[in-house]
C-alpha cells in the first residue's frame, strides 16, 4: 500500500507551519519534511523532519549544484521513499518561493510509484499579506525569498502560480475583514479551487492525483480560465474573439493592459503568426508572452492523436469553420476594472474588415514587435 503525500506551498512560513501542524495533529503517525533553502546558493540545505511530538531528524545536506531541483532529486525523494514504510502520511513543506508543480511532478515519478502517492497540493496563504502580495512588482531578490542563485522571478508571479496550481487553498491569520477580502480575491484568481481555514483542512489521504491533469488546469491550451465576475471592488473581465490581432497595435496597448489589471492570462494569436498559439501571463504589472505550441488547426489531422484528450476537447469548444481553434481568450482581474474599456482597447487591436480582406500574404508583412521577445526565447 502506497503512502499518501501532501505538498504545502506558500510564501509565508507561519501560514505553512500552521497547516503542517494541523495535519500532524489530525493524522497520528504523519511525518513532515522541510528543506530550509536560505543557504542553497552556497550549495548547503538544512533538512528538518518532524512529527507531532517534535523534531525527529535535523541534517545538513550538501548538494553538487545548489538548486531546488537538486534538492528534490538528491534528497527529498529518497527521504520520502525511506520514510514511507513507517509513516501514515508524508507532508512536504516547501520553501517560501518554491512553486509546487515541479515538486509534484518529481514525486509522481516511476521510481516512487507503488511507494508514494501524491494526494493533495495545498497552498497556505497569509490572509493579511496575500491581497497585497499579489499586487507587488518586487523581485524575489528584493524580498529575501530567493530560491536559487540568479533567481529573477517576481514575488507576485510565484504567488500566482502557487495559488493556481493548488488543489486546495488554506487561509491563515488576520481578522474577519482580512479573510473576507482574501476569499474575494481568490474567488477571482482560482474560482474552482476550494478555500479552507487552517483549523479544518481537506481530506489528504485519498486517491492519487494525476499531475498531467493538474498541469492541464494551468497550461495555456487547456487552462480553466476564470469567467466574467464582479465582487465588491474586484472585477474579472473575459475577452473572447476570433479575428487575428495586429501585432503592432497590441504591442502598443500592453502597458495599459497590464497596469490596469492585477492578474491576466490566456491564449491568443497574431496575424503574423497564424500557426502559433501564444500564451499571455501577467501579474503585478509584469507580462510574459510565450510560444505555447501550434494550434491544432495548423497541424495535419493525423497529428491530433498525438495531443491529449483535454487539448482536443478545448480545441473543439473553440472550433470555428474558418479559424479552427485559433481564438483570442484573455482574462483580466483587478480592482474596479471597466469591462467596456478593456473590450474596446483589445477590439481596437483586431484586424479591421479591410485588413481581413487583404489576406494572410499582406498580414505576413506587418511590423511585429513581438519578434524580439518570441524569437529570442525560441533560440535561448
Amino acid at each position: 500500500m502506497s503512502t499518501p503525500v501532501v505538498l504545502i506551498a506558500g510564501l509565508h512560513a507561519p501560514a505553512r507551519t500552521a497547516a503542517v501542524d494541523r495535519l500532524l495533529h489530525d493524522h497520528p503517525g504523519a511525518v513532515a519534511i522541510h528543506h530550509d533553502l536560505r543557504e542553497v546558493v552556497r550549495e548547503r540545505v538544512e533538512r528538518v523532519v518532524r512529527d507531532r511530538s517534535g523534531i525527529l531528524d535535523l541534517a545538513e545536506v550538501r548538494l553538487a549544484h545548489g538548486c531546488v531541483t537538486c534538492t528534490v532529486r538528491e534528497d527529498l525523494l529518497p527521504e520520502l521513499i525511506r520514510r514511507a514504510a513507517t509513516a501514515s502520511l508524508l507532508i512536504v513543506e516547501l520553501w517560501d518561493a518554491v512553486e509546487p508543480r515541479a515538486v509534484a511532478e518529481a514525486v509522481d515519478c516511476e521510481e516512487a510509484h507503488g511507494v508514494l502517492r501524491l494526494t493533495s497540493v495545498l497552498t497556505a496563504l497569509d490572509a493579511v499579506h496575500m491581497p497585497i502580495d499579489i499586487t507587488r512588482g518586487d523581485r524575489l531578490a528584493e524580498t529575501g525569498q530567493v530560491a536559487a542563485a540568479g533567481d529573477q522571478r517576481f514575488l507576485a508571479e510565484v504567488l500566482a502560480r502557487q495559488i493556481e496550481y493548488a488543489t486546495g487553498l488554506v487561509l491563515h491569520g488576520g481578522d474577519t475583514e482580512d479573510e473576507e477580502l482574501s476569499r474575494a480575491v481568490l474567488d477571482h484568481l482560482a474560482p474552482v479551487t476550494p478555500v479552507f481555514g487552517d483549523d479544518a483542512l481537506p481530506e489528504v489521504t485519498g486517491a492519487a492525483l494525476c499531475t498531467g491533469m493538474l498541469a492541464e488546469r494551468i497550461d495555456p491550451a487547456t487552462a480553466r480560465l476564470p469567467v466574467d465576475a464582479r465582487t465588491d471592488e474586484i472585477t474579472t473581465v473575459v475577452w473572447h474573439r476570433l479575428r487575428p490581432l495586429h501585432p503592432a497595435r497590441l504591442f502598443e496597448t500592453v502597458d495599459e493592459l497590464v497596469t490596469t489589471s492585477v492578474r491576466s492570462r490566456g491564449r491568443f494569436w497574431l496575424a503574423t503568426r497564424p500557426e502559433q498559439m501564444l500564451a499571455w501571463d501577467a501579474v503585478a504589472g509584469v507580462v510574459s508572452v510565450e510560444d505555447a505550441g501550434p494550434w491544432l488547426a495548423a497541424l495535419p489531422q493525423a497529428a491530433w492523436e498525438m495531443v491529449s484528450p483535454a487539448r482536443r476537447a478545448a480545441a473543439a469548444l473553440d472550433w470555428d469553420e474558418v479559424t479552427g481553434d485559433r481564438v483570442q481568450h484573455l482574462v483580466f482581474t483587478g480592482p474596479d476594472l471597466d469591462p467596456g474599456h478593456v473590450h474596446a482597447l483589445l477590439d481596437s487591436c483586431l484586424l479591421t474588415e479591410e485588413e481581413m480582406l487583404a489576406g494572410s500574404d499582406a498580414w505576413a508583412g506587418y511590423d511585429d514587435p513581438f519578434t524580439g521577445v518570441l524569437d529570442l526565447k525560441e533560440t535561448a
